[in-house]
């Protein structure tokens, strides 16, 4: 998969790399409420990332496309994360996954000195994560996420990223939609993705929102 580059300061995307785990996890973190920093909610800032971004980087059936700033060492600014497989992707992450990351913390969550409320939500989600909605499923076994720091946010990268995971999605895993979950809070969020064409999935809890693929 080759490197797209856009015009805005040189700024270029390339696959998603083991390596990129330690930024993907602060970039959730920073954009993690409701598109605002989580970093006041939460004693271990790790943990949002450990379930929403760094499995993407390390288990089957995922893929994932991150933004690279070249005028700031190359670091990672953004990403679009996601595995063309839900169900399959579930199983890799609490087989294999999940025990790993939550050795550090007790269970149950109140156990851990100091965790605020987000935090035991998430040690929760550590010890016994939640499938999927099947309705999602139904709709499309590919799900994703896109988190892009502020300061490159309205700059044209949602559609731009949202565009290559499309790409990807389409032409190598033959598929037609997709789904992802969003914060029902994130008023600004909804609207964006709606203007691509996303709209919301019946049967699925709120903030559920559907794509198929056409003029992304």
């Amino acid at each position: 998969m080759a490197n797209t580059t856009h015009a805005n300061g040189g700024v270029y995307l390339r696959e998603v790399r083991p390596s990129d785990s330690p930024t993907l996890n602060r970039i959730c973190l920073l954009t993690g409420d409701a598109g605002k920093s989580a970093e006041p909610l939460h004693t271990f800032g790790e943990l949002i990332g450990l379930v929403y971004a760094e499995p993407y980087a390390h288990l089957p059936t995922a893929f994932g496309f991150v933004m690279v700033d070249p005028l700031k060492d190359d670091a990672v600014v953004g990403y679009i994360l996601g595995t063309y497989d839900t169900r399959t992707f579930e199983q890799h992450a609490s087989d294999e996954w999940f025990p790993r990351v939550r050795a550090k913390y007790t269970y149950p969550p109140e156990t851990n000195a100091g965790a605020t409320d987000a935090d035991k939500r998430y040690i929760t989600i550590l010890y016994n994560p939640s499938p999927a909605p099947q309705a999602a499923i139904d709709f499309s076994p590919a799900h994703l996420h896109i988190d892009i720091l502020p300061g490159y946010q309205r700059q044209g990268w949602g559609r731009t990223l949202t565009a290559r995971a499309v790409q990807y999605l389409r032409d190598e895993r033959g598929l037609k939609k997709l789904w992802l979950g969003l914060d029902p809070r994130n008023d600004a969020a909804k609207r964006f993705y709606e203007r691509l064409g996303f709209h919301d999935l019946p049967g699925a809890p709120v903030g559920t929102m559907g794509l198929e693929f056409g003029g992304v």
